[in-house]
């Protein structure tokens, strides 16, 4: 057991992505543009998807829930990065950290385990096409998003909870953006194997099922483009899939390198960049990867935008 005295720790100092004076109005500009864009464009699908009728598909309502992920993980640590970096102060109280690490996986988790209700609606519309509607009915949809944020609340809560229990005596330095439990733990004055079982136990669960289940549903999905003898349908249905593997790749190619390895190895002066993959350029790209590129999304956004004209 590590080491403890009678100074308990109130705050943290998150030290940033860069400790160079020069890059920090570089660093504000850039992920301040980024937040905007991540903001503007996931807002901006959920909005359009609520308001056209033509949109009122299982699919768009996986996609809105994915907006909805994506504004929650951009949001649950670049306000306080930004303010960090404007005002060149770098604490966090240790109540605001642990919310901040509790909201990062809460929408982490959502995040991952929709890509993998997504994958499943994809297989069921291109392997079931006559059935889609009968499988995905509304309740069966608006189960499967209430059950998604259900278990990312419990996960989420299960891991702050232990990261609560910690001790921290100092040093009190996050050589991190935003409050990662990798990091935490690395700081803590107690033992911390409970949550290093955890992690790679529960947390192994929690990202490694859902990509299996999208692993099992696109090779589902290959087998049977595979058997369609339409040339132009096997190209449109590799394009979507194209499109959502790279986003999938993407992000559990990152959290398994994040995550789950042992603490010995972890390099956080970069690993905190590649946290920037999943918690800000996948919420900034999924709007155009998921939405923008399909057609329907592009005619109903030019209907709302003739409405508003004409009004």
């Amino acid at each position: 057991m590590r080491a403890t005295n009678q100074t308990s720790v109130t705050e943290f100092i998150l030290l940033g992505l860069s400790d160079q004076p020069d890059q920090q109005s570089i660093l504000f500009t850039s992920f301040l543009i980024i937040y905007l864009l991540a903001l503007i464009g996931n807002t901006l699908i959920v909005t359009m998807i609520a308001l056209s009728p033509q949109l009122q598909h299982p699919m768009y309502l996986f996609i809105s829930a994915l907006n909805v992920a994506d504004i929650g993980l951009t949001s649950s640590t670049a306000p306080k990065m930004l303010t960090n970096i404007y005002t060149n102060k770098k604490d966090i109280s240790y109540k605001g950290c642990i919310s901040q690490h509790y909201f990062f996986i809460f929408f982490a988790t959502a995040e991952c385990v929709l890509l993998a209700v997504m994958a499943y609606d994809r297989y069921v519309a291109i392997c079931f096409p006559l059935r889609y509607l009968v499988i995905m009915r509304p309740c069966f949809c608006l189960w499967m998003v209430a059950s998604t944020f259900l278990v990312s609340c419990l996960n989420s809560l299960l891991h702050t909870l232990l990261v609560a229990s910690l001790f921290f005596c100092g040093p009190n330095q996050i050589l991190h953006y935003f409050c990662d439990i990798a990091a935490l733990l690395k700081l803590s004055c107690s033992e911390t194997s409970t949550n290093e079982f955890v992690i790679f136990t529960e947390g192994s669960l929690i990202v490694m099922l859902p990509f299996l289940a999208v692993l099992i549903s696109y090779v589902c999905i290959v087998v049977s483009i595979l058997k369609m003898r339409s040339t132009e349908g096997r190209r449109r249905a590799f394009s979507t899939c194209s499109s959502h593997l790279t986003v999938v790749t993407l992000f559990f190619g990152t959290l398994v390198f994040m995550y789950f390895r042992p603490s010995s190895s972890y390099s956080l002066g970069q690993e905190r960049f590649v946290t920037v993959m999943y918690n800000f350029l996948a919420p900034t790209l999924n709007p155009l990867i998921y939405s923008l590129r399909n057609s329907e999304v592009k005619h109903a956004l030019k209907r709302l935008i003739s409405r508003k004209r004409l009004k």
